[in-house]
């Protein structure tokens, strides 16, 4: 990947927003409206009222597993944790208003939109890139849409979700994105992806069958 560059929150192109492609391949960087990573019992009535009400779907209680309501899905990330992410931009007031219902059911709500960057990963070679920094089994039978979990993207720590079918979500610390976004373009430039420029995709990418 040519050496351009790169403005404060961009990883890529010098002149748009950081995007790659080819025929099987497609990298892109993708904005995050909300980020929060809820906390609390599942098991305790009064918080998993909340949560499912607020989440708009049940909360999703197996490992690596997600649900989607009309405007959040929630990633599981262990027994009592879960990042929550909105289809919209949150204000200050909302979600104070939310951490402080949330507490009073014994759980707790942190707003972490600030510190990740999420990349999106799609195509018929996406999974094969990923297998280059990645030990999780990506095979399509069994990373099924829906499936998240955290690894690892070569040494860095990260949090992968497949929204859709060949499509792949990945998060990372916002500290380490640009590197790693430049070793997802020297790996995608062996499937013929090179660097292009176009506006940053939005976040989610909100499951088809999502209530609009």
């Amino acid at each position: 990947m040519p050496d351009t560059p790169a403005r404060p929150g961009s990883f890529g192109s010098k002149d748009g927003a950081p995007n790659a492609a080819s025929r099987d391949l497609r990298l892109r960087e993708c904005s995050v409206a909300a980020a929060w990573n809820l906390q609390g019992d599942p098991s305790a009535p009064p918080f998993r009222a909340w949560a499912d009400a607020f989440v708009g779907a049940p909360l999703p209680v197996a490992a690596n597993t997600t649900a989607t309501g009309e405007q959040w899905t929630a990633l599981w990330l262990g027994p009592r944790s879960w990042l929550v992410l909105g289809r919209a931009e949150r204000s200050f007031e909302e979600f104070v208003a939310q951490r402080d219902a949330v507490n009073a059911t014994g759980g707790a709500l942190f707003d972490i939109t600030a510190s990740r960057v999420a990349f999106e990963i799609s195509g018929a070679h996406a999974a094969q890139l990923l297998a280059a920094y990645c030990p999780l089994d990506l095979h399509p039978a069994i990373f099924t849409p829906g499936t998240c979990a955290q690894s690892l993207l070569g040494h860095v720590n990260a949090l992968y979700w497949a929204p859709a079918s060949a499509v792949f979500t990945v998060f990372v610390a916002r500290s380490l994105a640009r590197d790693i976004w430049q070793c997802l373009c020297e790996t995608g430039a062996r499937h013929g992806a090179a660097p292009i420029a176009a506006q940053v995709a939005p976040l989610p990418r909100w499951p088809a069958n999502a209530e609009s």
